[in-house]
């Protein structure tokens, strides 16, 4: 059974950091691309950075400069860093595991006031 666990939402203000991580189990986590996503309220999933098996890594414009994607395989474990963060961000972040499927995490809030 594949279970993606993501943990490190919350409540911090603009400009503030948080730190997202993904725990993975039931896939051979180091063969697969893992991402994050976001979605906001009355908005679609959108794309917020992906980290290959390999370890290079993609960002969607909006968040360069200012998030960092990560994995460890040793644990398992994917991580997003988010620094400087602004109010738009705010968004349910699910984790995502893609290799021949798609899995998705249950999500965490992370909310960013002004």
């Amino acid at each position: 059974q594949v279970q993606l666990v993501e943990s490190g939402g919350g409540l911090v203000q603009a400009g503030g950091s948080l730190r997202l991580s993904c725990a993975a189990s039931g896939i051979i986590f180091r063969l697969n691309v893992m991402g994050w996503y976001r979605q906001a309220p009355g908005k679609q999933r959108e794309l917020v950075a992906v980290i290959s098996s390999g370890g290079s890594t993609n960002y969607a414009d909006a968040v360069k400069g200012r998030f960092t994607i990560s994995r460890d395989n040793a644990r398992n474990t994917v991580y997003l860093q988010m620094n400087s963060l602004k109010p738009e961000d705010t968004a349910v972040y699910y984790c995502n595991a893609e290799r021949i499927k798609a899995y998705w995490g249950q999500g965490t809030q992370v909310t960013v006031s002004s």
